[in-house]
């Protein structure tokens, strides 16, 4: 099989992910490549984590977790981490999630926006968790919401329209259009995971490591993009 062709260009994007560490596993490392090549990137989480960790109370929790999510970004090139408030576990595909990321959208104004897969499995055969799904999808229709001034009207009078995105691509799909060699990010991508320190020692002892879980993801990866370690993508142009 051929491998499958990179993304298309950019040069600013916004990452959206419904969770802390969501990005971590896999996608931080095409964040390291392109940050390195002097692409701005943003980060966006819908929630703060807070429902993540058993023993700690939410409200504790949703701190350390957004935290952590500030730490591991700066370690892949990204200093902006912005928080919506919608609540961890039982977020909702609807009207309230597009408006709030389409105001996003408008303010940060990318060439292009990431997010994990909406698909009912990841690649891999893995099931995709709701949060995960409804924030996908949301970020889809988000995005040509924000460049329709007479959706969410009442967004104009914070920012105008932005219908520059040219593409919304989603990370570890079951069915991959698209990858990005992200050769020689392993570590960068490994060190953002592991600024999630107390979310994975909650886990407990057997959870693979964050080198371990990278370098299998990475490595699936590089199957679709034809090197050592990859990450690939399902594209939807706008």
């Amino acid at each position: 099989m051929s491998p499958l062709p990179d993304v298309p260009d950019f040069t600013t994007a916004l990452v959206v992910a419904a969770h802390p560490d969501d990005i971590e596993y896999g996608l931080a490392a095409a964040v390291a490549r392109w940050t390195g090549e002097g692409r701005t990137i943003t980060y966006l989480l819908v929630t703060h984590g807070e429902a993540g960790i058993d023993a700690m109370d939410p409200t504790e929790a949703a701190v350390v977790r957004a935290q952590e999510e500030r730490d591991g970004a700066v370690e892949v090139g990204v200093d902006v981490v912005d928080f919506l408030d919608h609540q961890d576990g039982v977020v909702e595909y609807g009207l309230p999630l597009r408006r709030d990321i389409a105001r996003v959208v408008r303010a940060r104004r990318p060439d292009a926006v990431f997010a994990l897969t909406h698909r009912e499995r990841f690649a891999g055969g893995g099931t995709n968790q709701a949060d995960h799904r409804a924030v996908g999808l949301a970020t889809l229709d988000a995005v040509r919401d924000a460049g329709n001034r007479w959706v969410f009207p009442e967004l104009t009078t914070e920012e105008e329209p932005w219908g520059g995105v040219g593409f919304v691509a989603f990370a570890n799909p079951p069915e991959p259009t698209h990858a990005v060699d992200v050769t020689g990010h392993l570590d960068a991508a490994v060190a953002s995971l592991e600024a999630h320190d107390r979310y994975l020692s909650a886990l407990g002892p057997d959870y693979p490591t964050p080198r371990e879980l990278l370098t299998g993801i990475l490595t699936g990866g590089g199957r679709g993009s034809g090197t050592e370690h990859g990450v690939a993508f399902e594209v939807f142009e706008v």
